[in-house]
């Protein structure tokens, strides 16, 4: 689905002492940094003006190396639909790790997953009892199309149960320090699989080391045997530099987009990232995730010409 383009926004000044800030290594506000303020948001990394935050939910974003660029909506968890796929994802790989040019085994498509494409109007994949696909073709569609019934089908590969996946999910999020994270399934289309930004920006910095996940959520497309191409549900895949990583949306949960773009300062490849999160909640999916793709364009436009004016090669790639 082609959504429309924000306007760019600006930093309103200090960009250029971010860059200065970042260049000479002086520290910033880093996720665990000074207190929240009144209202629940988290002051900006010094130096910076305001970014244009969403009105709606609650955001973060982070530059490596340079820590916490603020927060806006606190830190109360709301549901995250399809962004529970980045910690399935994140799991399986952890207990089977693939390198970037392995297939990895084969894996047989049961009943249940077969039976659930296409049931209860969720997010599935049209899979047939008894075929074999690669764990990477598996995880390819698990986050592009973000098929519920794939979800649910690696988790039971790789424990038996769902619910005893769910574990090994809830045991990865406090390895991260995401204390503020509860998952309930493997897909997220329960409404009681909840999070906050924060969290999320920090379960996409661990997860984008892994080169596999990487390669897998900025591919815009992929053809599969059988199913045709399959396109990528994230709309900002194609602006420069950015390289995935994961939209949800429902209608408890709203519109929900986790994200990351490559961007240089000084000369320095660094990952931006962002997750932004309820928006329009308890309308449809759809006007949800417009919204969220909408205000996460506007972020990272805005740090990217913020580091750009002050010199900072901030167009990414």
């Amino acid at each position: 689905m082609s959504l429309p383009r924000t306007p760019r926004h600006r930093l309103v000044g200090g960009a250029s002492a971010l860059a200065l800030l970042t260049a000479l290594g002086i520290a910033v506000v880093s996720p665990s940094g000074p207190p929240s303020a009144p209202d629940g948001d988290r002051p900006p990394v010094s130096g910076i003006g305001p970014l244009p935050w969403p009105q709606d939910g609650q955001s973060a974003v982070e530059l490596e190396g340079s820590g916490s660029l603020g927060e806006r909506g606190g830190r109360q968890p709301v549901p995250i639909a399809s962004l529970a796929k980045v910690m399935t994802a994140y799991v399986v790989l952890d207990g089977h790790p693939l390198r970037p040019d392995e297939e990895g085994p084969l894996i047989e498509v049961d009943r249940q997953a077969a039976h659930e494409a296409g049931v209860g109007g969720e997010s599935t994949v049209p899979v047939r009892a008894g075929e074999r696909h690669s764990q990477r073709r598996l995880l390819e569609l698990l986050l592009i199309p973000s098929g519920n019934n794939v979800a649910r089908l690696l988790a039971r590969w790789d424990s038996g149960s769902q619910e005893a996946f769910v574990v090994k999910m809830r045991r990865a999020a406090e390895r991260l320090g995401m204390r503020d994270t509860v998952y309930t399934g493997a897909s997220g289309i329960e409404p009681t699989t909840t999070s906050t930004a924060a969290d999320q920006v920090r379960l996409a910095r661990a997860a984008m080391k892994d080169p596999v996940f990487r390669a897998i959520v900025s591919t815009r497309e992929i053809t599969v045997p059988g199913l045709g191409t399959i396109s990528n549900t994230n709309p900002l895949l194609g602006t420069p530099g950015v390289l995935g990583v994961k939209t949800g949306s429902s209608t408890p949960a709203g519109g929900n987009l986790l994200w990351a773009c490559e961007v240089r300062v000084g000369g320095t490849p660094r990952l931006l990232v962002g997750a932004v999160l309820h928006q329009r909640a308890n309308t449809t999916p759809v006007e949800g995730l417009r919204a969220a793709v909408d205000a996460s364009r506007g972020l990272l436009t805005a740090v990217r010409d913020g580091l750009a004016s002050a010199g900072t090669e901030g167009r990414g790639r």
